[in-house]
């Protein structure tokens, strides 16, 4: 449906991932592999599933994750996907090449809690702009993407289409002045590469705002984050699309709780696709599972509305899965719920 729908190149950027895309597809068969240990008899007759996320109260333990050029995806684009979160009672978090602004999105959903997903460019004054476009427009976090040092992974779906973004994107105009027809490879040029775990002050000194990093799944790199002073962590392999191979995000999240602790709060993405999904997330010790891609396609298929669907069956799956996991909330949700097994075969 969506191919029909969409731009060829389009569609190829959305759904691809990176080289033999063994990790694009891991990230969802990784979720198949933990399986759920529910318990029996537990008064779930008040179950909720609201939690906070830095402190802020969201309907549901899913954040909406940053995807690029939505509207690519309908004409809507961001605007569409902030007014869905917002009545879906979560958090969006828009993308530094998104093709709305952070003042857009404000706009659209002035009420709603936001984070801004931020790219550090060369030019440290593009970024420090883009972090004083999100305070000005009350996002409440800043998440720097560290998974992408100045450099795309090879998309090879994109190489063959010759695709570029044939859309506005405020950030890239702020860096270079050229309002369309780049290439994400021209965009991600302009990327920071040497940044380091000393440079997160710089960032913490650019705002108030908690911090957290997206893109690490290691304990060893948990570790410098939470030495660094970060708020948050997101495990996440920029959903399958750079370094091909490398682990699945629910398959690194154990590791990266457990070296945390209670330091900052962690998160994991790439691959989820049912309530269960987030349940496991939760089990392995994440405060809240980000989801990308099914909100897209719900952009595609019928815009705000769409997304609002993808939401709710998210909602409904996550409500009904911890009744019947036996659990009245998610702080009930243990690594006792879970263990891994064979992935099914079908």
């Amino acid at each position: 449906m969506f191919e029909e729908t969409l731009d060829a190149g389009a569609f190829g950027y959305f759904t691809g991932g990176a080289d033999d895309e063994v990790t694009l597809r891991d990230n969802v068969a990784a979720f198949r592999r933990w399986r759920l240990r529910p318990r029996m008899l537990v008064d779930v007759s008040a179950a909720k599933s609201e939690t906070t996320v830095l402190g802020t109260p969201i309907s549901m333990p899913l954040v909406v994750a940053p995807t690029a050029f939505q509207r690519m995806a309908h004409p809507d684009g961001e605007a569409a996907t902030a007014r869905a979160v917002a009545a879906a009672g979560t958090v969006m978090t828009l993308s530094t090449i998104a093709t709305a602004a952070p003042a857009d999105i404000a706009e659209a959903a002035p009420n709603a809690p936001r984070w801004f997903q931020l790219y550090w460019f060369k030019d440290e004054a593009v970024t420090r702009a883009l972090v004083e476009q999100a305070v000005a427009a009350g996002f409440k976090a800043i998440v720097l993407t560290i998974d992408a040092p100045g450099t795309l992974g090879r998309r090879e779906r994109d190489l063959r289409s010759g695709f570029t973004v044939q859309a506005p994107i405020p950030a890239f105009e702020a860096a270079t002045g050229r309002p369309s027809g780049v290439t994400p490879a021209e965009v991600f040029s302009l990327i920071e590469s040497c940044l380091t775990w000393r440079d997160l002050e710089r960032l913490r000194g650019m705002s108030d705002l908690p911090v957290v990093v997206k893109g690490l799944l290691t304990r060893e790199d948990a570790r410098l984050a939470v030495d660094a002073g970060v708020d948050g962590i997101i495990v996440s392999n920029h959903a399958g699309r750079q370094l091909d191979t490398v682990l699945a995000g629910i398959d690194a999240l154990p590791e990266v709780v457990d070296e945390v602790g209670d330091a900052a709060e962690v998160y994991v993405d790439g691959g989820v696709r049912r309530g269960t999904d987030v349940l496991k997330a939760l089990a392995l010790g994440a405060r809240a599972a980000l989801i990308g891609r099914p909100v897209l396609w719900g952009l595609a298929a019928a815009g705000e509305p769409g997304v609002r669907d993808v939401l709710e069956i998210c909602r409904r799956e996550i409500d009904l899965g911890m009744r019947l996991l036996g659990c009245a909330g998610c702080g009930a949700i243990t690594r006792a719920h879970v263990q891994q097994g064979p992935a099914p075969s079908s």
